[in-house]
């Protein structure tokens, strides 16, 4: 039962566990608040009894106060400890569901990200994990109790008098069964009204990404009217999504209290006709009235669930996302990178990369080079394992990759990325996350060799200063030579760099090669490169083009082959010459 409510809710097994619990807690809650008809009715009872017998009603009436108070005193221990087993344990399992959201996410490959929208992800994880709060909370719990409480409530009532209860109940399977047999005109206003959220989400999330570009461009106007058709389909979306649920779930409620009236009719002919008692008509009454309010909430949530459903399933199709796993256990002989016969691809048919083959020898420095487009990210990356190869292997100290656990992998990766990418943090701490456990001295130091302690004296706090989301308050420059300081606390020996130095000046991008050259020594570097002069002292240069490898050995042998190298080599030399106004 478990491992099903797992399955069926997205729930860890604690919280699977932990609803049971709840289940069971507002089943007792609901019995318990027939107690109050009972006392009702024994009070009636002795008052009855008074009247008949001539003796004085408030005899014996202490014991039914008595009663009462403690009813009152149980109903409230019963509600503290429903509260406790469906908002505490609802909390505990929220905070454990964003948990394990995120720790599959961090153990996806990127390729899923690749072919996922940020914004929906991002929905995912917080708008639809609060509407599974609320239902979690609110909903299924009361929505099984009330079905469990229902029958257990109707079978007594059977017990008493079997007209009285149909009378009261044969309500209760039509109401259900019309809010039921609504579920897939339910589900299509609830799966239009999430895409047309996600839209506006999208919408939003680009305007704030493009802001500068929208501004330089005159768009403003063509970005709002855009913003505003999607604002509208939205708010449309929701209201026939909202007129859906109303419309099905007021006309069961409403429905459902046609059966006060057959209690009243058929208990009052039964009553005339001297086949029931005034007590026993009174109790059924008193016991439907009680009935209805949990069944009302039964209707509710049963439309509540069905839109719930949606984001479920949508969680769901994250967390049973294939993850990279492998060895914790990684000992490599010694850190070449080979490539060996390897083919990519982003999505089927699109090649990407296909057969390369090349080893990027420790101690040496392999340039990869050639047109935009022609793999050479994509193979810094599968070097890191950010995506797994689809043909072929690739492998560290001869040791694949692909079976060992990334971040065991990545212990011996330092990587300086042209997209850089920082935290809303101090300067200190963005540098320290290269090394967990690093000095204050060994940050600044590292700060210093990347060159960036000139432009963080001039910060307002130092190393102290917040840098804003993704660094905003920094240039590009001064944002890519904290990236470099990162690398080189770090001290890892595989390097990746993708145009490190693209965003620097001339005289920062000396000073930080010069750094480079220090922390390059004995390691196995894989540089990615568009300037020829940037590369022309590497040991090995592999030249990419359309996904294959179209030349690879040392400069000079590149120049003497002739080819793409020596092309590209000529044009930027042409280029170098070219002057505004010439």
């Amino acid at each position: 039962m478990t491992k099903r409510l797992q399955h069926l809710f997205a729930l860890s097994e604690k919280g699977a566990k932990d609803l049971v619990k709840a289940v069971i807690w507002c089943f007792v809650c609901n019995l318990s608040l027939m107690l109050p008809v009972g006392i009702v009715l024994f009070t009636a009872q002795h008052l009855l009894d008074s009247m008949e017998n001539g003796s004085n009603p408030m005899d014996g009436s202490w014991i039914y106060v008595g009663a009462g108070l403690a009813v009152l005193l149980l109903l409230f221990i019963l509600h503290w400890f429903q509260y406790a087993a469906l908002y505490l344990a609802t909390y505990k399992e929220s905070a454990s569901r964003r948990i394990s959201l995120a720790e599959t996410l961090r153990r996806l490959p990127l390729s899923f990200f690749g072919n996922r929208d940020l914004s929906d992800l991002t929905s995912t994880m917080i708008a639809d994990c609060s509407s599974l709060d609320q239902m979690f909370s609110h909903y299924v719990p009361q929505l099984f109790a009330s079905i469990f409480s229902t029958l257990v409530i109707g079978a007594a009532m059977f017990l008493c008098s079997w007209r009285m209860a149909l009378a009261v109940l044969w309500v209760v399977p039509v109401a259900i069964l019309l809010t039921a047999g609504s579920k897939k005109i339910q589900d299509s206003f609830g799966t239009k009204n999430i895409l047309n959220k996600r839209a506006v989400a999208d919408c939003i999330q680009e305007g704030l990404e493009t802001i500068r570009d929208i501004k330089a461009c005159s768009r403003r106007e063509i970005y709002m009217e855009k913003l505003e058709k999607r604002l509208i389909a939205m708010e449309k979306g929701s209201i026939h999504s909202e007129l859906a649920t109303g419309v099905f779930v007021c006309s069961a409620q409403a429905f459902l209290r046609l059966g006060l009236a057959t209690t009243i009719l058929t208990g009052g002919a039964l009553l005339a006709a001297g086949e029931l008692s005034f007590l026993y008509f009174l109790g059924f009454l008193f016991a439907a009235a009680r009935l209805y309010d949990p069944l009302g909430l039964v209707l509710q949530n049963i439309a509540a669930t069905f839109n719930t459903k949606l984001q479920i399933d949508r969680m769901r199709s994250i967390l049973e996302q294939p993850v990279q796993e492998g060895t914790e256990e990684f000992t490599p002989q010694n850190y070449d990178i080979i490539f060996d016969h390897v083919s990519f691809a982003y999505r089927e048919g699109e090649g990407v990369l296909e057969d390369v083959s090349f080893t990027a020898r420790q101690g040496e420095v392999t340039a990869l080079i050639g047109p935009s487009g022609g793999g050479k990210s994509t193979a810094c990356k599968l070097a890191a394992r950010f995506w797994d190869a689809a043909k072929g292997k690739v492998t560290l100290g001869g040791v694949d990759v692909s079976g060992v656990e990334p971040e065991a992998l990545l212990k011996y990766y330092s990587m300086v990325f042209q997209d850089v990418v920082l935290f809303r943090d101090t300067v200190m701490e963005n540098i320290r996350l290269g090394r967990r456990g690093a000095t204050d001295e060994e940050v600044m130091e590292a700060a210093r060799a990347a060159r960036c302690e000139e432009f963080i004296q001039k910060l307002p706090q130092g190393y102290q200063t917040m840098i804003g989301e993704n660094g905003s308050t920094l240039s590009g420059g001064e944002r890519q030579r904290i990236s470099i300081a990162r690398a080189l606390l770090k001290d890892a020996p595989v390097i990746l760099l993708d145009e490190a130095t693209a965003s620097l000046d001339v005289e920062n991008e000396s000073a930080v090669q010069e750094a480079l050259s220090r922390l390059l020594q004995g390691k196995t570097v894989l540089v990615i490169a568009h300037r020829m002069r940037t590369v022309a002292g590497a040991d090995h240069i592999v030249v990419l083009e359309n996904g294959r490898v179209a030349q690879q050995g040392t400069p000079e042998e590149l120049m003497e082959q002739g080819g793409l190298y020596r092309r590209m080599v000529e044009l930027q030399s042409e280029t170098a010459q070219w002057k505004l106004g010439g």
